[in-house]
Formats: structure tokens, C-alpha cells, sequence
């Protein structure tokens, strides 16, 4: 395959001149290629680089195993609905599959570019073939004691048929000529995934050799009374996603087999290693039934994700220097207590600057206070080592009503969550899984205290999931409250979830699937009705994703009525901005850097410019998507208290369309931008790691005068 250009400059799909919204898959693999960019940017450590190619790898097979395989499903059962730009199943897979093949390309590109400038810093990667004379007998005693026990070769004739390829496993497939009587034989060898990809060399430096390149070396060791003719790699992706049918009698029963089945879905991309022999490779396409796959030759490594084993080297000065979130002066103030902090104000928290402890706190100081009767939690992603289930388990072990939503739906953790739904139900914990066909993807906590006045309802709303290991890496906006009108509004929802009781009067959440984009929709309106009036119509809004062709629309109304619209969309955009006539009052842009931009924020100017003091800042857990709007439970909150709205909407979002050194503007012709930082440099995770943020501090504020003011001067 022939290397391309870098990925800024990739090929795109022409998009026809009147297109009024951009192809949803595109734009991912669009994002994708802005990840794949800052693998090759100067301005980060070389294991940071390296990191970020890994992430590309890992999100290129997650879009293979779901929306791929989601395309080829619609496309075999000739399913006729279109896109968001008019295209059918057909035409959009091959697009993709092109622009994915383009990307694969440049990932190999950037992975030899970086192979080389490791090599310079002390880390290599080398052919066996390389290994000194001196170290050969060392690593002849590793393979035969430590790799050779694990693996099981198997040949390949009628009485042993080919077996059952996991997917994302690696395979290595051999034509071995026996010695005495010169028969060809056929084996096969799946190196298992408890085997590391890469393994490293006794001897000074730091060496490392693949495991498929270590195995072909010592083949001789594995069949001693062979020789070798012919040898190849192989590497599969699977349809991954699980479709949840309506007439499911048991959710848990029903998940604890999708995801048996899961493990053996269709095939849907194959990776040959260029220079397989052709035979091998009709072989393999023949026995994995992969004639409708998708086939590709890889010049280079296979299984691109795998080199985040590389990154966990242990080198310092060639990754981002360590960071501490700290933890708010506001709770410390009050001796720990976070109910007595919570209860004299709203505190926000600004993850990951701010360290998630704090949300660990408030679910450990509920499960050992006497005093809280009840805690209700809904769980998303928990991770693998979750200290919030460990709390929720002692609180119901203590006595408290608990009650947590555990939601089976969340793609590639239906597993974790069911072990922690069982963990749950042993401690006594009331376990809920919500909606056969939506998710509950809002992230709220509720705990209920007996205080002297009766009781009280504290609230945790969050933008990210819980999760201690994202919390690290994800910007997230975490909201505590007292206010006794997000306590009455959470247990609606609670209750929507729980026994499907329609909220009768919620006094200031908006929720989906119950009116949120409808409320969206006329909170554009209003803007739209301001500069009717003569006033200023503003909009700023930081997303994941926007996909909705409703609120796009009503966008592209607002934008030609006069609104000033500034969005940051972090992943898929499917709004064409800068179009005359259309939306030339649309701004969009995208960050990437050392963070994933996670947080969901919106504001309107309330008929003035933004930012301003009146203007309606909302946090929520949704993004702009049909699926956020129609098929999964979210919040919308807003944010009425003073000190909160000047760190979400003077700090967040301003430092958010501030920053010109890991953001990239989306041009109307589908072109993403990378924009240049000019005199005035300023990288928004560099600010909040640097200046403490409003929320929180307490008292510390009074004596600290320098968290600097962020003014934005618009360009228009």
C-alpha cells in the first residue's frame, strides 16, 4: 500500500455544494484522523504520541465491531432508510470503508516515523534475526519456558477443522514440510490475548520484540521435526454490537447470552499480513466464511491498539509531566463534611483539575452517616475497580435503602456491570436495570438525610460517568446541590426509571425521552424572538457529538435570523457551518489535546452577547443525537447559582473557544483546520491545570488574586 498524505489532507468525499448536513460516519472518521494527527505533533512527549496513534487503533476497531457492522447488517437486509445526508447503506459503507483503508494507511505511516524516533530515544523494537549471539540462548530459554507452554498449535486437515477465531485475535498460520516423508502440513497458532504483544530482550537498553515476530522465529521449537515453508498473521474484527429485542421476558438472562453471542458475531474486516501467500489467504477467507468480510493487506503492524503497551514504559521525561487534581478548599473548609459544604452552597467541580475523590466522598460520607436514610444512584460505566460500588454496597450493608440503576446497555461494559449488579444484589442493594429499549444514561446521585428540620435531598448531577480511571483523562462538569427543586425533579426521574411513572411536574430538570430537544428548541426560539426585538441572539455550546436533524434545522434558522452561534463539537459534527444563506452565522470547532472533552454545555445569551450575567447556562449528560433525545433517559439542569455560572460560562466555555493550540475549525466544505496560535498562544487544559477555578476554593479565593479573568474577543 502506498503511504498519503497526513490525515488533515486526507482524500475526503466530495460533498455535493447545496449538501445541507455532512455524513455521520465521515465526520467520526474525521475525528478519528484529528486523534491520529497528534500522534505526529511535536508539541507532546514521544510515548504521548505514541498514546494517542494507540487510541486511533482502538477507535478505528470500535467503529469496525458497531457502526460498520451496523451498515453491513442494513445493507444484507436491505434496509432502504437514509442517512442524514441521503446516502443508502451501500453508498455509505464503501465511503467509509475508503477513508477507513486511507486512515489504516497512515497509522503504519506514523507508526514506522515513530518506531525510528523511539529507536533514538532508547527504546527499540527489533527482527529476532537482531538479537546479539551473546542473548539468543537467553531468549531461546524464555520462549520455550514462558510462550511455548501457552500456545497450542493446531493442524489443519479434516479431522481438525478450523477453530473458533476470537475476535480482535491475532493468528499466525504455517505450511511446515515434514522431514522424513516431505508431507505439507497445515498449522494453525491463535496467540492468546494473556500473552503480551510485545516482549522485552535481556541486555542493556530497552529491546523489545513482537510476540507473532518472536513465535515465527522459534517455530522450529514448536514443530522440531518440520521445516518451515511458508508463514503469515492474520488478525479479525467481529460485529460487536447487541441488539436488544423488545419481547426479552428477562434483561439479565437475555444479556448474560448476547454476550456469548457477541464473542462469536460475523466477521466484519480481515487483516491479511502483506505477503501472505495467496493459498494461506483463500484458505483463511474460505474457513472463516469471510467471503462478505471486508479484506485488507497490512503493510506493517497489525493491531495498531496493542502498542499502548509501549506507552507504559516507564520513561518520565518523554511523557506529559504527572498531574494532581486538587481537592475543593470548600469541602475542606467544612472539616471534610461534604453535606455541611453542599448545604451552605452549590459547588461545581471541574474534572479532571478537580480531583472525582471529592464524588467518591459524598457516596462514602452518605454510606457511614447515620443519619442518611436513602441513596439512589444510577450507574453507566463504573470501571473495572469501582470504589462507588464499594460505598453503595456498605451503605446498603449498613441499614439505608439503596437503590441503583445499573444499565446492561452500555456498549463493551454489559459484562463489568452485570458482576456489578450481582455484587449489589448480595449486599442488599435494590438493582434496577431500567428500559428494554433505552438506556439510562443520565449520571445522577441522591442521598436523603435525616437532618433537624425533617429531611433533606442532596444531589450529585454529572456530565461523565463514574468512573475513577475516565475521571483522570475526561473533562467533566460534576454538580452538587441542596436545592430542594433538583431533589424533588431527581426523584421523578428516579421513579420514571424505576416503576415508569411519568414525571407529573418537574420544577427545573428537563429530561428526555420526555421534551429535551423540545426544550432545546425553544431556548433557540427565544434567541431567534431576541433578535427580532432588537436585541443580541447568542448561542454557545460545548457537545460530543451533533447529529439531530431537528435541532440542526432549527440552527440553520436561528443563524439566518440573525443568532450568533458558537459550538464546540468534540467527535461528530453533521452541521455544515459557514454557509451563506444556511448557516453563515455557524461556527464550529473541535479540541483535541492531553484531555478528552467530555463535558455538555450550553448557554443563551438571554438577549445580549455572551458571556454575560443573565445568560442561561445549562450543564447535562446528553448530547445533541436522536439516540440522547428519543432512546435514552438524560437531564438538562441549569445553572441559576452566581458563582457556578461564572465558572462554567467565563472560565469553561470561553476557555474553550479561547484555546488555539489543540483546536481545529470545521470549514463549510467538510475540511477540519487545525487553527493557528499566532502572538497570543493559549492552551485551555495548560489554564485550568495552572489556575485554580473559581468553584470550590472558599475561603483560598480571598487570598488568592490570581486566577486570571478570560476575556474573548470575537472574530467574526
Amino acid at each position: 500500500m502506498k503511504s498519503v498524505p497526513s490525515p488533515s489532507r486526507l482524500k475526503a468525499h466530495k460533498t455535493p455544494s447545496d449538501a445541507r448536513y455532512f455524513n455521520r460516519e465521515l465526520s467520526w472518521l474525521k475525528f478519528n484522523e484529528r486523534v491520529l494527527e497528534e500522534a505526529s505533533n511535536p508539541a507532546h512527549p514521544l510515548l504521548e504520541r505514541l498514546r494517542f496513534l494507540s487510541i486511533s487503533g482502538t477507535n478505528l476497531d470500535e467503529f469496525f465491531m458497531v457502526r460498520v457492522a451496523g451498515l453491513r447488517g442494513q445493507q444484507q437486509r436491505k434496509i432502504e432508510e437514509l442517512s442524514i445526508d441521503g446516502r443508502t447503506a451501500s453508498e455509505q459503507l464503501a465511503d467509509t470503508v475508503a477513508a477507513a483503508d486511507r486512515l489504516m494507511i497512515q497509522q503504519q505511516k506514523l507508526w514506522r516515523k515513530l518506531m525510528g524516533e523511539l529507536a533514538k530515544a532508547g527504546i527499540k523494537i527489533i527482527e529476532p534475526s537482531a538479537i546479539a549471539k551473546s542473548h539468543q540462548a537467553a531468549v531461546s530459554k524464555y520462549f520455550r519456558e514462558q510462550i511455548l507452554p501457552v500456545l497450542t498449535p493446531q493442524a489443519l486437515d479434516p479431522a481438525h477443522p478450523f477453530p473458533f477465531i476470537p475476535n480482535q485475535g491475532l493468528s499466525l498460520i504455517f505450511d511446515m514440510r515434514r522431514k522424513d516423508d516431505g508431507e505439507v502440513v497445515r498449522q494453525l497458532v491463535l496467540i492468546p490475548q494473556s500473552l503480551a504483544r510485545f516482549v522485552r530482550l535481556p541486555g542493556p537498553g530497552t529491546r523489545f520484540v513482537t510476540i507473532e515476530a518472536l513465535i515465527k522465529h522459534f517455530v522450529g521449537q514448536m514443530f522440531p521435526d518440520y521445516r518451515l515453508i511458508a508463514a503469515g498473521a492474520f488478525r479479525i474484527i467481529r460485529d460487536s454490537d447487541i441488539e436488544v429485542e423488545e419481547e426479552a421476558e428477562d434483561l439479565v438472562r437475555y444479556f448474560r447470552s448476547a454476550i456469548k453471542r457477541r464473542r462469536r458475531g460475523r466477521i466484519i474486516r480481515l487483516k491479511l499480513e502483506k505477503g501472505l501467500p495467496n493459498e494461506l489467504a483463500a484458505l483463511i477467507r474460505s474457513e472463516l466464511g469471510a467471503g462478505a468480510s471486508i479484506v485488507v493487506e497490512t503493510v506493517g503492524f497489525l493491531g495498531i491498539g496493542d502498542l499502548s503497551q509501549l506507552v507504559d514504559e516507564d520513561r518520565p521525561t518523554l511523557k506529559f509531566p504527572p498531574y494532581s487534581p486538587r481537592f475543593p478548599e470548600r469541602i475542606m473548609e467544612h472539616d471534610g463534611d461534604c453535606f455541611s459544604a453542599i448545604s451552605q452552597k452549590d459547588i461545581v467541580i471541574h474534572h479532571p483539575y478537580e480531583s472525582f475523590d471529592v464524588v467518591l466522598a459524598f457516596l462514602q460520607q452518605a454510606a457511614l452517616d447515620p443519619d442518611v436514610v436513602a441513596i439512589k444512584q444510577t450507574l453507566y460505566r463504573a470501571g473495572k475497580q469501582s470504589a462507588v460500588i464499594r460505598a453503595l454496597c456498605e451503605a446498603a450493608e449498613a441499614g439505608k435503602s439503596v437503590t441503583a440503576i445499573v444499565e446492561l446497555k452500555a456498549r463493551f461494559d454489559e459484562e463489568q456491570n452485570l458482576h456489578w449488579a450481582s455484587q449489589l444484589e448480595n449486599s442488599g442493594v435494590q438493582v434496577v436495570y431500567g428500559f428494554v429499549d433505552m438506556k439510562t444514561h443520565a449520571k445522577i446521585s441522591l442521598v436523603v438525610r435525616r437532618e433537624a428540620d425533617g429531611f433533606r435531598t442532596y444531589c450529585h448531577l454529572g456530565t461523565g460517568n463514574y468512573h475513577p480511571i475516565t475521571a483522570k483523562v475526561y473533562t467533566d462538569i460534576s454538580f452538587f446541590t441542596a436545592d430542594p427543586r433538583v431533589g424533588h425533579d431527581a426523584g421523578q426521574i428516579f421513579n420514571y426509571i424505576t416503576g415508569y411513572i411519568p414525571p407529573s411536574e418537574l420544577k427545573l430538570l428537563t429530561m428526555s425521552p420526555l421534551g429535551l430537544r423540545e426544550k432545546i428548541m425553544s431556548l433557540i426560539d427565544d434567541e431567534i424572538a431576541h433578535v427580532a426585538a432588537g436585541r443580541p441572539g447568542a448561542i454557545w455550546a460545548k457537545l460530543n457529538s451533533l447529529v439531530d436533524k431537528a435541532v440542526i434545522d432549527k440552527l440553520y434558522e436561528a443563524s439566518e435570523a440573525g443568532v450568533e452561534i458558537d459550538l464546540v463539537v468534540r467527535g461528530i459534527c453533521c452541521l455544515r457551518p459557514g454557509v451563506k444563506g444556511m448557516s453563515s452565522r455557524i461556527r464550529v470547532k473541535s479540541v483535541v489535546g492531553r484531555f478528552l472533552e467530555h463535558s455538555r454545555i450550553w448557554a443563551m445569551g438571554n438577549g445580549a452577547d455572551l458571556p454575560n450575567r443573565e445568560a442561561k447556562v445549562f450543564i447535562s449528560s446528553a448530547d445533541w443525537m436522536s439516540r440522547n433525545f428519543d432512546r435514552r433517559v438524560e437531564y438538562m439542569l441549569p445553572i441559576e447559582n452566581p458563582t457556578v455560572h461564572d465558572q462554567i460560562l467565563d472560565q469553561v466555555m470561553v476557555a474553550n473557544l479561547l484555546d488555539n493550540q489543540q483546536s481545529w475549525m470545521l470549514r463549510s466544505d467538510g475540511r477540519y483546520e487545525r487553527v493557528k496560535a499566532g502572538s497570543m498562544p493559549f492552551n485551555l487544559h495548560h489554564y485550568f491545570m495552572t489556575n485554580a477555578s473559581l468553584s470550590g476554593r472558599g475561603g483560598a479565593l480571598a487570598d488568592d488574586k490570581k486566577v486570571p479573568t478570560l476575556s474573548l474577543v470575537r472574530q467574526r
